[in-house]
């Protein structure tokens, strides 16, 4: 009695493109270092309107509406980077180039210390672009803007005013003027129209 043949084997597949996984990723990703960005990949370009030339080498400070707010967040992620080692929001950024130039758009950024015991020294960040399910639809200052981004989580204004470092009276100031420019009759209103809603 013949022994039978032991069944064919496929080749061992390939190994894992991480440079093209990188570059092909559905959101946008950049390598950070000391705040400056080392590398990113194509959607990052197209969320931000730019060629990598443009990016690589930048300080984040290119992404931001104003020079404040790349201050201002940069101190406020370094110590939740620090105790986490993650870091997670909603902001208003800036398109770099093209024909949206100088636009700005909500985007979710996530991001993860290499070393969370230097927040800011090498990192990955993720970005997505929200401008399609919330345009921005009022001109905002940069301060209403970040009350913007923490009224959308559902804060108080004495829980924004601890967060961003202001007293809950300024923090009412802002949300009164939002309140204004997206003529909305309450807080909860004010959050839909935020948040993209009628």
């Amino acid at each position: 009695m013949a022994i039978p043949a032991p069944p064919a084997t496929d080749p061992a597949p390939p190994p894992p493109d991480y440079r093209m996984a990188f570059q092909l990723a559905p959101v946008g990703l950049i390598l950070s270092r000391q705040r400056h960005i080392v590398d990113c990949n194509a959607r990052v370009c197209e969320i931000f309107g730019a060629e990598p030339a443009q990016l690589i080498g930048q300080s984040f400070r290119i992404l931001y509406p104003s020079a404040d707010e790349y201050e201002r967040f940069g101190a406020r992620i370094a110590p939740v980077l620090l105790r986490d080692g993650v870091y997670a929001d909603n902001r208003v950024m800036k398109r770099v180039d093209g024909r949206h130039a100088g636009e700005a758009f909500w985007c979710h950024v996530t991001g993860r210390a290499i070393d969370r015991r230097a927040p800011h020294d090498a990192g990955i960040w993720t970005f997505e672009d929200l401008s399609a399910q919330r345009p921005i639809g009022a001109v905002l200052t940069p301060r209403e803007r970040e009350v913007a981004a923490q009224l959308t989580r559902g804060l108080t204004s004495k829980e924004i005013g601890r967060a961003l470092g202001l007293s809950h009276r300024t923090v009412e100031v802002h949300r009164a003027k939002l309140m204004r420019k997206y003529r909305a009759s309450t807080t909860a209103d004010l959050v839909q129209k935020l948040m993209g809603g009628p």
